[in-house]
């Protein structure tokens, strides 16, 4: 995630045991350290509200607001203080949520305990990067009723704000106040991920008509559940092609992708008109620095799992250097950017994975 410039907690190390802990099935210990700034949650502010513990939760926002947030400080004190965190967090939940969505990543277990005050991205469970485009994907096969699925995390997030604000509401003493902060989402999300959209497809800022153009790619992938991560890193060695004067030969390769053509040509010179506004070559540069090659995939994360059970570690090395620089396109790795095996889609992963 790092790698592909989303906000997340990092990994520290890794810490190993012989002993044998039950999970999915009987398997030796490990233990992951991560850091970051800080692991504050929306729970955190949820528990001590629900006690009726004010004192406490006043003091979590203020560390909060001191340690992380000082700009607040300039607010007046009170609060107008404990409604400029909510707006910050706000903000920074609806560019998370943007980032996640325009690369395929499902979370996989948004509950407030696994929402970051700093709109980081925390809790790596049952987490995946989609292979063919399904906006129904439920990546925690204990997600039985798929509250969590691809296409309703924007929304989850929302209510989970809600609640944060819902949390904060004995401090900010103001209720149409907090409903009009948390109403900025609203707008601030689809703004941002229309932003990072236009991004992916070379446009340089989001022009009228942009936003159909975005939602009929969505709805063009979800149609044959092409697969997220090569249709945009193919569309992105497309625009360089056509940008050296190969023309419309250039797309062949991501046309191949669909069974049924017709919705794709149409797609494909509703881009072009609009990508002939643009500086092609800047575009394409542009495209290939922000749509990825390389994505943790179930499969290969599985791989490596398989490997390491049997001392052997290389493949984790591997995977290391390659998602360390995702938009690179490292020679003679081309097997780990192809489409996904046949068996990745019998891959059950949960709160235990």
């Amino acid at each position: 995630m790092h790698g592909l410039g989303i906000p997340t907690t990092r990994a520290l190390a890794i810490v190993g045991s012989p002993d044998k802990v039950l999970r999915e099935e009987v398997e030796t210990a490990a233990v992951v350290t991560r850091v970051a700034p800080s692991f504050l949650r929306f729970g955190h502010f949820e528990h001590f509200a629900s006690l009726g513990r004010q004192e406490e939760l006043k003091q979590l926002a203020d560390h909060a607001i001191a340690n992380h947030f000082p700009e607040i400080l300039s607010l007046p004190q009170g609060s107008a203080q404990y409604l400029g965190l909510l707006e910050i967090v706000v903000q920074r939940t609806a560019v998370l949520l943007a980032h996640w969505q325009s690369v395929g990543f499902c979370h996989g277990v948004m509950n407030t305990d696994n929402m970051s005050l700093l709109g980081l991205t925390i809790d790596y469970g049952p987490f995946q990067f989609l292979d063919g485009f399904d906006p129904a994907h439920i990546c925690n096969h204990s997600d039985h009723q798929g509250r969590y699925a691809y296409a309703r995390q924007p929304q989850i997030a929302f209510w989970n704000l809600y609640c944060l604000g819902q949390a904060l509401l004995p401090l900010v003493q103001d209720q149409d106040a907090a409903v009009e902060v948390l109403d900025v989402y609203k707008t601030l999300y689809p703004a941002q991920l229309d932003q990072r959209m236009a991004a992916k497809l070379g446009l340089k800022e989001v022009k009228a008509g942009d936003h159909a153009l975005i939602d009929a790619v969505f709805k063009l992938l979800a149609t044959e559940r092409t697969d997220f991560t090569i249709f945009w890193r193919r569309l992105s060695q497309a625009v360089a092609g056509y940008a050296t004067g190969q023309q419309t030969a250039a797309f062949d390769k991501v046309g191949d992708m669909f069974i049924e053509p017709s919705a794709w040509q149409i797609w494909l010179g509703q881009y072009l008109s609009r990508l002939a506004e643009e500086d092609l070559a800047l575009s394409a540069q542009a495209m290939l620095a922000c749509n990825p090659k390389y994505v943790l995939r179930n499969h290969l994360g599985e791989q490596a799992i398989r490997q390491a059970k049997m001392g052997d570690f290389s493949e984790v090395a591997t995977l290391l250097k390659l998602l360390s620089a995702p938009f690179e396109e490292h020679p003679g790795f081309e097997s780990y950017a192809a489409f996904p095996p046949d068996w990745a889609s019998t891959i059950s992963i949960s709160c235990s994975s």
